[in-house]
């Protein structure tokens, strides 16, 4: 778990990215927040968007943000039964897993707010699937398929030819 912040105010008010990476299969989820969420705020959305999916985590890797040190998230994944794990900055042995998922998703941040004049808020959502159905050299296939155990269905589809035939809707358009 960790955040990236500092992204400019979107539509909705979100300045940061709550950025929460599964270590076996390598599946992201970048769930949008403010930077001064309280932490009631963040436990709802840590349970309604990753124990929802997912179940209780046995253990939790965060950075020593003040939110992941405090009283209550101890608290909390004690009552949850997971075990907290602090790293320290960029320590590869504990963090680089995350690092790297911020690092890909920074990049594709910035092609975002540069093509699409700073509107990433509305293609985060693509952006999450594009990384969970990419593929990953660690696990020798994309986080989609090492979660659900098939390959993932998109918009896209490939003739034998490689060429891309694209259906006529706008979004499937703009999520290629």
């Amino acid at each position: 778990m960790d955040f990236v912040s500092g992204l400019p105010l979107s539509p909705r008010k979100k300045d940061a990215i709550w950025v929460i990476v599964d270590r076996l299969t390598n599946l992201a989820h970048f769930i949008l927040v403010r930077m001064d969420y309280s932490l009631d705020n963040l436990a709802e959305l840590y349970i309604s968007e990753i124990v929802k999916l997912h179940g209780v985590p046995v253990s939790i890797i965060s950075n020593r943000d003040p939110r992941f040190t405090s009283r209550f998230w101890e608290k909390l994944q004690e009552a949850l039964v997971t075990q907290l794990y602090f790293s320290t900055a960029f320590h590869p042995q504990t963090d680089d897993q995350s690092e790297r998922v911020i690092q890909v998703l920074e990049d594709m941040l910035r092609c975002c707010i540069l093509e699409f004049e700073g509107n990433w808020e509305r293609y985060l959502p693509l952006i999450e699937f594009a990384y969970n159905n990419n593929y990953q050299s660690s696990t020798k296939m994309a986080p989609y398929e090492a979660l659900y155990g098939r390959k993932c269905r998109t918009p896209l589809y490939w003739t034998e030819l490689s060429e891309k035939k694209i259906h006529w809707v706008d979004l499937i358009r703009e999520t290629e």
